[in-house]
């Protein structure tokens, strides 16, 4: 292809074309910019300087002006919203909702705004309803999960179910809360007074084929499910059958023995076989060591081979994983051993109260004797499937805060 020098005539017409379409926008800039109040921008300088109060009455200054300016009443709507208000909040964007020439786009970030507004205020039956109405829009994903939230504070676990089943459809995410939801409807009936065992055996029945699902089960998960299949167990009179369902959990999820220690030597007590969950304890222990195990195992150690070797078990233990919560069971259950045999301990100076010993220990070890869910911190003494803080499923470990230090 050869070069004509007839087309550099074209180079001073692009050019000058290209000046005209400049002048022309920065005209238009101009124009705009002439027609926006001087509020806006007053606006604008107040958010850059972190002054949110005053940017919010000059934003209010501004939509009294000009009403159709929909950026900024979502803009406004927020801010409401951060700052608490959740009144005007829920009336700047009603306002919008209301507007009949609303673009159907608008209108959905509206509801989506309005939701939310809902959902901090606490109206949760508003906002499950406009949640509902962005089905099949750009912010069902969002409604989803928020559906999944709403569900599960108000304790409604077949929506729960069902909600955070299409939640994993949109998503192709698994959802191992869906485990604990049939397990919250089997403890519910377990807990009635009388037991609904045929409702617990059915909901029970659903936590297992979740859990029989590998992309939804999890250590915490199959002990939950296990340690109510022994409660039902217990509460049916069935005590091999408790038995069966808690030693399978030492296998299944070893790291929750502290969790059902007690209930196993209830177990065994009632049959007279304690030396031979002794002997399986005291194995489990030196893998996988708790305080509650711990607990268990001095106990049954001080029944079984007396109080020589208790103490023994209790010094190798406490050497390995020094423990203050440890050192205090230890003296409360000489404690009660020594009151049944009407024995105190004795010291150098006379006669030492173990009783106070253990209320010394104790006053140290109050705030080591928690729960900690390790997302957002929040202690509790119980253990807890669902942290009460963050509301995250199986955030707790199964160890007290000492033990993880």
């Amino acid at each position: 292809m050869t070069f004509e020098s007839w087309w550099l005539i074209f180079l001073p017409l692009l050019f000058g074309l290209g000046w005209l379409a400049a002048r022309i926008d920065f005209r238009h800039m101009l124009s705009e910019s002439r027609n926006l109040p001087d509020s806006y921008f007053k606006g604008l300088n107040f958010l850059l300087n972190e002054q949110p109060d005053r940017a919010i009455d000059a934003f209010v200054e501004v939509a009294k002006l000009d009403p159709e300016t929909t950026e900024l009443h979502f803009a406004l709507g927020n801010l409401f919203r951060r700052r608490g208000e959740m009144e005007r909040a829920i009336r700047v964007h009603q306002s919008l909702l209301a507007r009949a020439d609303l673009p159907s786009r608008d209108r959905e970030h509206a509801l989506n705004e309005i939701a939310q507004d809902y959902l901090k205020a606490g109206m949760l039956d508003r906002a499950e309803m406009a949640y509902k109405e962005l089905k099949n829009t750009r912010y069902q994903q969002q409604a989803a999960r928020a559906l999944v939230r709403i569900y599960e504070s108000e304790h409604d676990w077949p929506k729960a179910i069902e909600a955070v089943r299409k939640l994993s459809k949109l998503t192709n995410e698994s959802v191992p809360q869906l485990v604990h939801y049939h397990c919250e409807i089997a403890q519910t009936h377990l807990l009635r007074q009388p037991p609904e065992f045929e409702a617990a055996r059915k909901a029970l029945d659903e936590a297992g084929n979740s859990v029989a699902q590998e992309n939804e089960s999890t250590p915490a998960s199959r002990a939950r499910v296990l340690m109510l299949e022994a409660a039902l167990a217990r509460a049916g009179g069935d005590a091999k059958l408790e038995r069966h369902y808690l030693l399978t959990l030492l296998d299944e999820a070893p790291s929750f023995a502290g969790l059902i220690a007690s209930d196993l030597q209830n177990n065994f007590a009632a049959s007279e076989e304690c030396a031979q969950l002794l002997e399986r304890l005291s194995g489990h222990y030196q893998e996988h060591p708790s305080l509650d195990l711990f607990d268990v195992v001095f106990r049954l150690t001080w029944r079984e081979q007396g109080a020589h070797a208790a103490w023994a078990f209790a010094q190798a233990a406490l050497t390995a994983h020094p423990s203050l919560l440890g050192l205090e069971r230890a003296l409360a259950a000489q404690a009660r051993a020594q009151q049944d045999d009407q024995a105190s301990l004795q010291s150098n100076d006379g006669l030492v109260s173990l009783d106070l010993l253990k209320r010394l220990v104790g006053r140290h070890t109050q705030r080591l004797d928690r729960y900690s869910c390790r997302v957002c911190g929040f202690q509790a003494r119980a253990f807890y499937w669902q942290c009460p803080g963050c509301h995250g499923w199986e955030t707790y470990s199964p160890r007290r805060v000492e033990e993880q230090q």
